[in-house]
Order: C-alpha cells, then structure tokens, then sequence
C-alpha cells in the first residue's frame, strides 16, 4: 500500500531514568530539565535505530524541522515556558511551545491533536517530552549538607508564556466530598476499589488477592523494562501485606499499589507526516502509525456518576477508538493500561473488553507502581514503550490509556506497526465522545441530609505510622440520593477493616458523621 505523505507516524521515541546511586549527591543528580533534554536526544537517536550515541541525521533533520515543542507540565519543577529552555539546549527554533494543564491523560490527549493536524496538512513534526526529578527533591531534603537545589527557572516577564494544552485547571473534587475527606487521590480511589468490590460481590479476602495477582503481574513486566525504577518482582502476598517499608496508606491500598512518584525519569517522543519521516531519512521499518483514538471527561466530580466501579468515558472512548482502528480487543498484541491505582485497571478492563490474559499482560511497562509515576508523564513513557514493543512484531497492534485528576479525563489511543487501512482524510480516526458521555445518567446528591441509609462505598486512610485516622462513607438514601459522610470515632473505623461495611445501613449526622446502625 502506498502511504499517504500526510499520514501521522511515531518516528523515535527515548527514555531516561537516573536510579539510585549512594555515591551520587542529590546536586549532581540531572534535573528535569536535563531529563527532558536527554529523552528527546535518545529519540532523534532512536530515528535510525543505532543505539544510544550522536545523534544521527535524520534525527537531527526532525528536530530542526519541528514546528511544536510540547513539554508535560511537571509536579516538581514550575517555570514559565520549559520548552524555551529546552529548544536553547537543542539549538532549535520551534515555532509553538506548549506546556500542558495537569492531566495524566495529556500525552495521549496531545498526540491525538498532533496526529490531526498532521492528517490535516497544519503540522509536520511535534515533539512532546516530559520528566520529573521528585526522588531527588526528597533526597535534598533530607541531606541538606551537600547543598540547595538550583534547577533551571525564569522570570515570568523575561519569556513569552507558552501555549497552554488541555482542560482548564478546575478543582476535582465537590466542596461536600472535599470535607468529608477526599482531596487527593489517595482518599479518592479506595472509594472506586471498593465500589467495584461490591459490584463483583467479592469478599474482603477475594478482593484483596485479586488487588495482589493484578499488581504481581505488572511488576513481573517492570521486572524485564530496562528503564523501571523497581526491577525485582514481587508477589501479590508482598504487595497486600503491610510492612514498616509497605505502609497501609488507604484501605485496602497499601504503598505498593499506589502509584511512585519518587522517581528521577523522563520520555520524550516525535511524532511526524510521512513525508517529513521520509525527507528526513528515516527508514520506514522505524514507523509506528497512531491509527485511532479518543478523548472525554466522565462526570467530572464522583458525586454525580451514575456509581463508582464503572467508567462510561472509557467504554465510548474505546468504542470509538476499536471501530477507527478497525481492531477487535482480542486481536490487540500489547496493552498498556493507565494504572496509578488497581481500581483503574480493573475498570478499564471491564469497559474494554479485555478480560483477564496473563499471556497478554494489562501493562507494556509494569504501570506507575514498578516501572515509576513520573507524574503527568507516565503516559510518554508507556507511547515508547508501545511503539518498541510493535517494532519487534510487524503487523501488531496496541492499545494505550491515559487518564487524570479522580478517574475523570480519559484518553484512548490504538498503535500499530502496519499503517491505517484507509489512508488521506479518513487514515487517521479521533473522536471526541464528551457529548455521549454528557447524556449518561447521573445521580442526585443531597448535601443536607440527615438520617438512615445505606453504605455504596467506602474507605479508611492511615497515618505514616500505620494507624487508622479517617473514615470516608459514601452512602444513599432510600429515595436513592448520594450521600458523604465521614468516621472519626476509632471503634467505627475498626468496624470499616474489620466487616464489609458495602450494603450496611447506617445513620449520618447534621455534621456529616456517620454511625452504623
């Protein structure tokens, strides 16, 4: 088949990872800065397939010729226009510098946009990147004798602002949820897993060990990705059990299921037309084509969602994205699931139509536990970690998610070594499924009651040292309206770990404390 010159194709891709070293004090350690500048060199490297080294022609064509330089914003470094500072470091001029909203969605969310405009003939080539250094910002503040971080900054009146990509910053959770409890996502998703517990109708043990044989199996790929940041499998037993260096941190969450953003890591990827790749030099044996995708928002706050073990977004998403494709769930040789908890996992791979294959894991890189959350950047890395695995398997397909703020914004994206079976306008498939999604049911929540009902869900958060602090409810009513309430009292909270509290009555309070009954 001849491919269209506008087609879009993922060309290189590189990661970077700096590990612990004993040896190494944290002012020596790179930065994100350096992170970003050294994933997009292994990318342009990556063009020719040589291996790490100077960067080859065509790569270096890419980066001259890139018209967008996309930086993912970064938790742990704030500065007004990263991407200035990078282009400095490369020598290059790009004409658009973007810095994205918070979102771990946003990698994908931004491919789908630049494979658009490449389609479209508004783009030639695009580089995204992204990094994080939070393992060293926690290790210069606990040594401050070898000295005080100076990253990289700006004046905010020295450079023009970048462009800003993706949804509006809006809090992501209801003044209700937030004082019941619930303002980071460690208190947000234990409410999901355990919804999704009494959904299957599994016991606290059940659900505990299948919690530890989904989690086992990401860290046996982690095990086997030169680039992860733990690298020795673990069981599902040694995930579950707490210990002094596996903490309980939300039930029935425990440290090693919560996603790792103590890490020092970037990725970076370059994504171009065909005709660029070509002009450039690059062989086509490097081309990986982005062949559907698509983006939208469940309800955006908990509160409103028809419940809370189901995604509607992930299921018209993926539809949209498996019919522009032209790909079944079954023929998909690798999947890489966003997976900063397991009730994530769990919930796309109802919604998706994946089922449960150990022949097939649910991750291409051991997900955000073992391979590492480099905040709003796992997303960049599991794109390159996709686009290796297709080059080893010529004619494969795979799918990759992401997602951002409390299971919200949902991006889904197929890859494939082979190009679209259709090519010019329709080569390429995106859909935007917010409308259809819009249209889904949502539920009454009454902020003001006071009185008996019924527990949908919940969860109990624990302090550092291991003991329970906080008990967050979710409940209804009889006239089937969502309501929060809150446990304080430490023989109720022994009552949400000791007895599956899902489908027990109880009371709440004016001041929102819960009592069972």
């Amino acid at each position: 088949m001849a491919l269209d010159p506008r087609t879009p194709v993922l060309v290189g891709v590189g990661q970077v990872t700096t590990p612990p070293e004993a040896t190494m004090v944290p002012v020596d350690r790179p930065q994100p800065l350096d992170l970003m500048v050294r994933a997009i060199q292994a990318a342009a490297e990556d063009c020719d397939g040589a291996g790490p080294g100077s960067i080859a022609p065509s790569g270096r064509a890419l980066l001259e010729r890139a018209q967008r330089l996309a930086v993912i914003a970064s938790f742990g470094w704030h500065t007004s226009n990263p991407g200035a500072l990078i282009a400095e470091r490369l020598s290059i001029d790009p004409a658009e510098l973007i810095l994205t909203t918070t979102g771990g969605n946003t990698p994908l969310q931004l491919l789908h946009a630049s494979a658009r405009k490449i389609a479209a003939g508004e783009l030639d080539v695009a580089i995204v990147t992204g990094a994080e250094a939070m393992y060293t910002r926690a290790l210069a503040r606990r040594s401050v004798e070898h000295g005080t971080l100076t990253w990289a900054s700006q004046a905010a009146d020295s450079t023009p602002q970048a462009v800003s990509f993706g949804s509006p910053d809006r809090p992501g959770v209801t003044d209700l949820e937030a004082a019941r409890g619930v303002r980071l996502p460690i208190q947000a998703y234990p409410l999901l897993e355990n919804a999704i517990r009494g959904a299957r109708g599994w016991t606290l043990e059940e659900h505990r060990k299948a919690i530890g044989d989904l989690w086992a199996l990401g860290s046996q790929v982690a095990a086997t990705n030169p680039y992860a940041w733990i690298k020795e499998p673990m069981t599902g037993e040694q995930i579950m059990t707490p210990t002094p260096t596996n903490r309980m941190v939300s039930y029935p969450y425990t440290k090693y299921t919560v996603a790792n953003l103590s890490v020092d890591q970037g990725a970076a990827y370059i994504l171009c037309s065909v005709e660029a790749a070509r002009a450039a030099g690059v062989s086509e044996d490097r081309f990986v084509f982005p062949l559907a995708g698509a983006d939208g928002n469940d309800h955006w706050f908990m509160s409103h969602r028809e419940n809370l073990h189901s995604s509607p977004a992930i299921r018209l998403a993926g539809e949209a994205t498996f019919a522009g494709a032209e790909v079944l769930a079954d023929e998909l040789a690798f999947v890489d699931l966003y997976s900063c908890f397991p009730a994530v996992v769990q919930i796309a791979i109802q919604e998706l139509g994946l089922g449960s294959r150990p022949e097939r894991p649910w991750t291409t890189t051991g997900g955000l536990v073992f391979a590492g959350g480099p905040g709003n950047n796992y997303v960049t890395h599991s794109i390159a970690s996709m686009v290796d695995k297709l080059r080893s398997q010529p004619g494969a397909s795979g799918l990759v998610t992401g997602l951002g703020w409390f299971s919200t914004k949902h991006s889904v994206g197929i890859f494939g070594s082979r190009p679209p079976r259709h090519q010019g306008a329709n080569g390429y498939h995106w859909t935007d499924v917010q409308q259809a999604v819009d249209a889904s049911p949502q539920t009454r929540v009454d902020s003001n009651y006071v009185g008996t009902c019924t527990v949908e869900t919940s969860t109990v958060t624990f302090d550092r040292s291991g003991e329970p602090e906080h008990g967050i409810v979710v409940a209804r009513t009889d006239d089937h309206a969502r309501v929060w309430g809150q446990v304080t009292h430490a023989d109720h909270l022994k009552a949400l770990l000791d007895i599956d509290p899902n489908g027990r009555t109880g009371s709440l309070a004016a001041d929102g404390t819960f009592t069972f009954a």
